[in-house]
């Protein structure tokens, strides 16, 4: 009791990478060995160019190039800053099992996202782009679809028409194009590991046909980035056999309310819903 758990020094690690890679202009598979670095934060200034390789999928002169991306001499050169800016982690707590060690990872990735909230000027932008689109189409496939339908599913309560787009196929396209016709400017997606290419190409079109696309993705070098005006990140926990989503679904819930702020009359809505469901007897508490 009352001894402050490790992760927390993981999350400031992996805010640290986060703001070394901000500003570089990376390539794919630049990206891919970025995001590899932020999931294995803690591990990263200790592995050699062969095992990050290895862990990203990319051979190890991409690993050489990622660092002369970066401003470095060579990887050596920035396993030794990464380590240089590095603290000590500290003793040991006591030992988790592995159900206790996902649920601190998530409190981690929780602590990352707070900390990235910090700044609210993107969440603030995307709160008023997302309220100003008329429809607000929402995109969600495969794992991202919970995250979807739960943001859809509490933003009609406030914004006039929310389009849930929770299926793939040969009518996404469609239904964009729909949602552009009705007069929709924006376009929210939560895209999550493992990132479908259904929704990279969805994003592409969505772009193509003028929507701005507002992104709450697992991090800032997800495929999806490139198709993005704005991406807002949040990591997802890998420790169990399928990955868990809690930063991104309370992101979700954040932009929510910095759309809600944006709304004039959200207040209103919700208090004649309330209204309506008290007259129905909707609810039974």
């Amino acid at each position: 009791m009352g001894t402050e758990y490790e992760p927390t020094a993981a999350a400031d690690s992996a805010a640290r990478l986060q703001k070394l890679f901000e500003g570089h202009r990376l390539t794919p598979t630049q990206r891919r060995i970025a995001h590899c670095m932020v999931g294995r934060a803690a591990d990263a200034p200790f592995l050699s160019s062969v095992e990050l390789a290895e862990l990203a999928g990319v051979s190890q002169p991409s690993v050489t190039r990622f660092a002369v991306a970066l401003g470095f001499d060579g990887y050596p050169a920035l396993r030794r800053h990464l380590r240089d800016v590095t603290p000590a982690s500290p003793a040991p707590g006591g030992a988790y099992n592995e159900y206790q060690q996902a649920v601190h990872a998530e409190i981690d990735n929780l602590r990352h996202l707070a900390a990235l909230l910090a700044d609210p000027a993107p969440v603030i932008r995307a709160g008023r782009l997302l309220a100003t689109s008329r429809p607000l189409p929402v995109l969600g496939l495969r794992a991202a679809t919970a995250q979807a339908s739960g943001f859809t599913y509490f933003a009609r309560k406030v914004h006039p028409d929310v389009r849930l787009l929770d299926e793939g196929g040969t009518m996404l396209a469609d239904r964009v194009d729909a949602a552009v016709r009705a007069g929709a400017t924006a376009l929210l997606c939560f895209a999550l590991p493992r990132h479908p290419r259904e929704v990279v190409e969805a994003l592409e079109y969505a772009k193509s046909a003028g929507l701005t696309v507002v992104t709450v993705a697992d991090s800032a070098f997800a495929p999806v980035a490139r198709h993005s005006d704005l991406l807002l990140p949040a990591a997802v926990g890998t420790g169990l056999a399928f990955d868990t989503a809690c930063a991104p679904m309370l992101l979700g819930r954040v932009l929510l309310e910095a759309m809600c702020d944006a709304l004039p009359d959200a207040q209103a809505r919700l208090e004649e819903f309330d209204a309506r469901a008290v007259a129905r007897g909707l609810f039974a508490d």
